[in-house]
């Protein structure tokens, strides 16, 4: 006998002080942040690499995919923020688009280990089960702010969306895919997946734990994209499918790269 699991938002705002609004969102995100970090400085120290410098590249890297990933969202949601531009600065009421941050934040973080003659590649491996665990956290951030979720459900499993947040046409439906729930689930694990069973396999591979990171998300991300109503749209073609479908391109190739760099090194050293 399956066990029903409803899911119902308390509401975006977890207490306020006078005039200062603290929203659930922006302390999942800061959450996310500061544990992700936590994450990557012990697993740098474990593997002997110089974890305050790497830290140091992270913390702009973090910084720099906040930013993609609000730019991400606006752009491919520009009929909305052209008709509200003061709504672009309004992160707390969520909308930041993870591929746009998986795009700018590596590159970033990669550029300034480059610049800080830290190893970069090393550097990617370490960062990669931290992004993981952060995204993890972070879409906990869309339950509270009733976001991010799929079409209408039976199932013994969903999420309550109260009337003001049911997208047009669904106004009749009361539970809902919780999609949210589903890329948690999934983000984990990818994080047990990379830290249990590929960081021993791939240790002699600099930069294949990331790839396989970028790979995992997105065959996850992926297969869960169908079920929500809110996907960028080019056409008929849903935008985070395509990004999830040169993800795993990238994924492939990094991969790949790696094996054959890996393979030359072994053979210079013999």
């Amino acid at each position: 006998m399956s066990v029903p699991l409803v899911l119902s938002s308390p509401g975006a705002v977890a207490f306020q002080v006078g005039p200062v609004v603290i929203r659930w969102y922006g302390i999942l995100m800061a959450t996310a942040i500061v544990v992700g970090l936590w994450l990557a400085h012990r697993r740098a120290r474990l593997d002997g690499l110089p974890a305050d410098d790497i830290i140091g590249a992270g913390q702009w890297a973090v910084l720099a995919g906040l930013v993609g990933a609000r730019l991400y969202e606006v752009v491919f949601n520009w009929d909305y923020y052209g008709r509200f531009p003061s709504k672009i600065i309004a992160v707390w009421e969520g909308g930041l688009a993870i591929h746009g941050g998986l795009i700018v934040g590596p590159l970033v973080g990669a550029w300034l280990a480059w610049r800080w003659r830290l190893p970069v590649l090393r550097g990617l491996d370490v960062a990669a089960p931290s992004i993981a665990l952060g995204q993890a956290i972070g879409r906990w951030g869309n339950f509270f702010n009733e976001e991010a979720f799929g079409g209408p459900t039976d199932l013994p499993w969903k999420l309550y969306v109260s009337p003001g947040h049911r997208p047009l046409g669904y106004g009749q439906f009361e539970f809902f895919h919780p999609t949210f729930l589903y890329e948690f689930l999934w983000n984990l694990v990818v994080v047990a997946l990379l830290l249990v069973w590929l960081r021993p396999r791939l240790a002699t591979r600099p930069g294949a734990l990331f790839f396989w990171y970028v790979g995992l998300y997105s065959v996850g991300r992926f297969a869960i994209e169908p079920l929500r109503l809110d996907s960028f749209m080019l056409g008929s073609l849903r935008v985070p499918q395509l990004a999830s479908v040169l993800g795993v391109a990238v994924a492939v190739a990094g991969a790949v790269w790696t094996r054959r760099r890996s393979a030359r090194a072994v053979r210079v050293l013999d």
